[in-house]
């Protein structure tokens, strides 16, 4: 498990300046206006409502966009935690430059988010998109989220749905094909590409090997349930936050979608649940 943190940490620490930089991100209209919120937590914001006064925790947070726009929804104190500590830098000066001093940031992996935390406990845990593929294990992670809540504290996961990543992202003829696992396999799906999501130039990426793993709805719902949380909320969603497949098109505020015939595919799923 130490070797795969390892090998995708180094890819992550090369990501992370490439997209402090780039228009996707857009880090400087978060600095200049506080009333702006990250096109992802924009997205989450109606089924997070009013966090004004909670204690909220942002695992994988990155370069911080989504985790200071948490904050602008209102919370007591904001942590966010990351593998990366090129990302946690670029975080740090982030919450900074926008003015957000009751936001903490932790280096670790997430299985050890608990131990690195001090035992720390959340009125909410918050999980962002393009996260838990990058875990090899989702019943340990349902586990370590319930650890790290209050009683009655909220899990908040919104990610890519599985079935989409099932799909042969190479095709080019706009077909549909399942050529990947859906279900979560032992071996990891290795990648070597100097690739970056976003608008920044890849090709100095040097670290490109990485390691990610695919997780079955009923994997990851009963993950949850099994960890002593009740879930509250499940939904799917026909839009997604970057180009999952190269033929996609842009949906409006900054998504992605299928050019046509949407129903077909999911391509992210929200799901929240709560401590007993």
């Amino acid at each position: 498990m130490a070797e795969y943190w390892e090998i995708n940490r180094a890819n992550w620490d090369q990501r992370a300046p490439i997209h402090a930089a780039s228009q996707t991100y857009d880090l400087q209209r978060l600095i200049d206006d506080p009333s702006i919120l990250s096109g992802v937590v924009a997205f989450d914001a109606a089924a997070l409502g009013d966090l004004t006064g909670l204690d909220v925790l942002h695992l994988q947070c990155h370069i911080g966009s989504d985790t200071v726009s948490l904050a602008r929804l209102g919370a007591r104190s904001i942590t966010g935690l990351d593998v990366s500590p090129v990302s946690l830098e670029h975080a740090r000066a982030l919450a900074r430059d926008c003015g957000i001093a009751e936001a903490t940031f932790v280096e670790s992996e997430v299985y050890g988010a608990v131990e690195a935390l001090g035992g720390r406990q959340f009125d909410v845990v918050y999980s962002g998109v393009g996260a838990i593929n990058w875990l090899p294990d989702i019943r340990r992670w349902a586990h370590v989220a319930a650890q790290l809540l209050r009683p009655g504290g909220l899990l908040h996961l919104r990610d890519g749905h599985p079935m989409l990543y099932a799909m042969d992202y190479r095709r080019d003829d706009e077909l549909l094909v399942v050529a990947h696992p859906y279900f979560e396999t032992v071996e990891p799906f290795v990648d070597d590409e100097a690739v970056t999501y976003t608008d920044g130039d890849a090709s100095g990426i040097t670290a490109s090997l990485t390691h990610e793993w695919s997780h079955g709805l009923g994997e990851t719902l009963q993950g949850i349930i099994d960890a002593g949380l009740a879930i509250t909320r499940f939904d799917e969603h026909t839009v997604m936050e970057w180009k999952g497949l190269d033929w996609f098109v842009e949906a409006g505020d900054g998504r992605y979608a299928l050019p046509d015939r949407r129903e077909r595919l999911p391509l992210m799923f929200t799901v929240q649940a709560r401590k007993r």
